[in-house]
């Protein structure tokens, strides 16, 4: 009777403990889980402030670029407002010399016609009454020469002031031709820095959205850091807890290959060199996938952050292995204790994936990551 008695109360201990393996392994799951998640959300919103910080710098050094673009068309057309000014001197000084050409021209001409006029009234009087008019030879000579001289200044005159006034006409046609492209010249640069100044308002204007959201982000990542440390200190609560349960968990630490074949099609860095902490499997959709060491199911189910349907299974010696990108089929749920080669889903293509394969990741505690690498993530070739 006592051994009945004593075999029953070692099973009710042996039930209570699996319970509260279980329930551990459940309750750890889901922190666990919570505390990925925040910390998806926290590398995520790094990776964007660090976009944002380089587009901040692009667009200053853009807005840079315009400010200096906008000085120098500033500057061209201070040049060519001056230049136009000149212009408009010069074309007021040309007018004034027309004007006072054809004054001189004028008057040469009514001087002219009144000398013919006057002959024409003296009748028979030319220039030759005048010549033969002197007493002597000397006065014919003297008036012969005067009348000569006179004949030819006067067309002499009337030439150079026709030409003068042609020339100056010709000044002033060149004149008004510049200050029409002066003037054409200085309202393309004036539009252009009226471009440049848009452009530089949008520029700015983008700057002040970004730091907006740096600041919304950098918001965002603190709150989120915080909500990771109340789940951390929570995660340390529980292990300090049932310290002495997770002890006596099974495992020398190594592992098995999760799937009976296929090729490796990634390993620790992707053929890029971009960092991927963990082994892909190239296997079909459908393929059966095994627990790769004893242990309890953390997780059974759909995830966040590219796994797509993955199981997460929490090992000995504080490891834990991750497998992802599972069709939806899974043979095992949260808190269940499974062994070394024990079926546990069926591999897919979800989440973030290229094509059918089985995404296998080794963690060690505390079990982070980040796009970068320098995490929790270890190769796992080397526990197979």
């Amino acid at each position: 009777m006592k051994k009945k008695i004593a075999v029953a109360l070692l099973l009710i201990v042996f039930v209570l403990s699996t319970n509260v393996m279980i329930t551990l392994a459940a309750t750890k799951s889901e922190l666990q889980n919570q505390q990925n998640s925040i910390q998806n959300q926290i590398d995520e919103a790094k990776e964007r402030q660090d976009e944002v910080g380089e587009e901040i710098n692009e667009a200053n050094k853009k807005i840079k670029e315009l400010t200096s673009q906008i000085s120098q068309y500033e500057n061209q057309i201070e040049k060519l407002d001056t230049e136009l000014s000149d212009l408009e001197d010069s074309i007021s000084e040309t007018e004034d010399k027309i004007e006072e050409a054809e004054k001189k021209y004028d008057e040469q001409q009514e001087m002219l016609q009144t000398r013919i006029v006057a002959q024409y009234e003296a009748g028979e009087t030319t220039y030759l009454d005048v010549i033969l008019g002197g007493g002597s030879l000397w006065d014919m000579i003297s008036n012969w020469y005067l009348v000569s001289e006179i004949a030819d200044k006067d067309n002499e005159l009337l030439e150079q002031i026709e030409k003068n006034k042609n020339e100056i006409e010709e000044a002033k046609k060149a004149l008004e031709t510049n200050k029409s492209q002066v003037e054409t010249l200085k309202k393309s640069k004036e539009q252009t820095a009226k471009s440049l100044k848009n452009s530089q308002a949008q520029k700015e204007k983008q700057v002040s959205e970004l730091n907006e959201e740096d600041k919304l982000l950098q918001e965002e990542i603190d709150k989120l850091n915080a909500q990771n440390r109340q789940v951390e200190q929570q995660l340390k609560e529980m292990e300090n807890k049932y310290s002495d349960q997770i002890a006596n968990l099974g495992g020398d630490g190594t592992f098995q290959k999760p799937v009976a074949s296929g090729p490796i099609t990634a390993t620790m860095y992707y053929s890029s060199g971009v960092y991927h902490g963990a082994l892909d499997y190239g296997v079909p959709i459908g393929t059966t996938v095994y627990a790769a060491g004893d242990g309890v199911i953390l997780n059974a189910t759909w995830r966040t952050g590219g796994l797509g349907n993955c199981v997460v299974i929490q090992h000995a010696n504080g490891l834990r292995t991750y497998y992802g990108h599972g069709n939806g089929v899974f043979y095992v749920s949260a808190g269940a204790v499974v062994k070394k080669g024990q079926p546990i889903m069926q591999s897919g293509n979800t989440g973030n994936s290229s094509g059918p394969h089985l995404h296998f990741e080794v963690r060690v505690s505390p079990y982070n990551w980040s796009y970068g690498g320098g995490d929790s993530r270890r190769d796992p070739r080397n526990y197979l």
